[in-house]
């Protein structure tokens, strides 16, 4: 998947300048200032806090959501398996005979490594990280995931999402790494987005060598987003599935359907969790076996010819 194209400059209205009033028209006006200031204190303290996450503040995922996420039923990920009745979905690519990419565990120990590097304005990373968010869920459990939204200047506006920019994950079994390179976040200066991590010169080069076109075809340019490695045994480029999906729908009204198998997004986004499932199953030799062995990821493992 190109990447998304940067968006326009935001527009600059430079306010009315005007006069100070002279003598008892100063007492007025100071004294409407005063009036003024007050209102604005009282709305400030009784009107809620804005719940868009344009603003690049980090906003914490709420425990509910949190739940829906990583508490999906064994039966909706068997009923669902690899397909939804609306969307196309996208396993990840196998590629043999790599260097394995290796982390390390919370236990301490070397394992496995998923690399996933993105950016919070890509609307195409914020479809992606749902259902990377679930598969993962599978074999730890996380901390620190927030909200956020795709760019609202680029396609698919708003995409509704989460941020990896401070989650922490922790598992015996995989190690994961994330980095959101960009925040949503217009930057005058440069025509992009304020930048917010850095991959390493490993993950870099790990881009550079895998990310391209000889593996994804000649749609996609070196460097696309979402990025995954899992263990450099199996690689994704672009969504697995269409942004355009989310379109309409809330955070909180997509987490609180996903375990419904007969939504066509919750079916999108289950599939897509199953297939990443199936390939980081491979990475742990099967592990846990009631993961690892359930009827939709069985069906996933068929897919991607494990």
């Amino acid at each position: 998947m190109a990447k998304p194209a940067p968006p326009k400059k935001p527009s600059q209205t430079q306010g009315a300048v005007g006069g100070r009033p002279p003598g008892l028209f100063t007492w007025l006006a100071i004294g409407l200032v005063i009036v003024l200031v007050l209102v604005f204190v009282i709305v400030k303290i009784t009107r809620p806090s804005p719940t868009s996450t344009n603003s690049g503040a980090f906003v914490p995922t709420d425990t509910a959501t949190v739940a829906y996420l990583t508490t999906i039923p064994a039966a909706s990920f068997n009923s669902v398996g690899v397909t939804s009745s609306v969307f196309q979905v996208t396993a990840p690519l196998a590629v043999k005979n790599q260097p394995t990419l290796t982390g390390i565990s919370s236990t301490g120990k070397k394992v496995p490594e998923v690399l996933y590097v993105g950016a919070e304005y890509c609307p195409y990373c914020a479809a992606q990280r749902w259902s990377t968010i679930i598969a993962l869920s599978r074999f730890g459990t996380w901390k620190g995931l927030g909200d956020t939204e795709s760019s609202s200047v680029d396609q698919f506006p708003n995409t509704p999402s989460f941020t990896f920019r401070k989650a922490t994950y922790s598992s015996p079994y995989v190690a994961f790494e994330g980095d959101e390179q960009f925040t949503n976040v217009s930057d005058p200066a440069n025509s992009f987005y304020y930048p917010l991590q850095s991959p390493t010169k490993q993950e870099s080069a790990i881009m550079a060598k895998y990310d391209v076109a000889k593996y994804f075809g000649p749609g996609v340019g070196t460097g696309s987003i979402p990025f995954l490695s899992f263990g450099n045994k199996f690689f994704s480029a672009g969504a697995s599935y269409t942004p355009s999906a989310f379109h309409s729908l809330t955070r909180a009204q997509v987490a609180a359907n996903l375990s419904s198998p007969s939504s066509p997004i919750s079916q999108a986004i289950i599939a897509s969790a199953n297939l990443q499932t199936a390939a980081i199953c491979d990475l742990t030799g099967q592990a846990p076996a009631n993961v690892c062995t359930s009827a939709g990821v069985l069906a996933a493992k068929k897919a991607l010819k494990i």
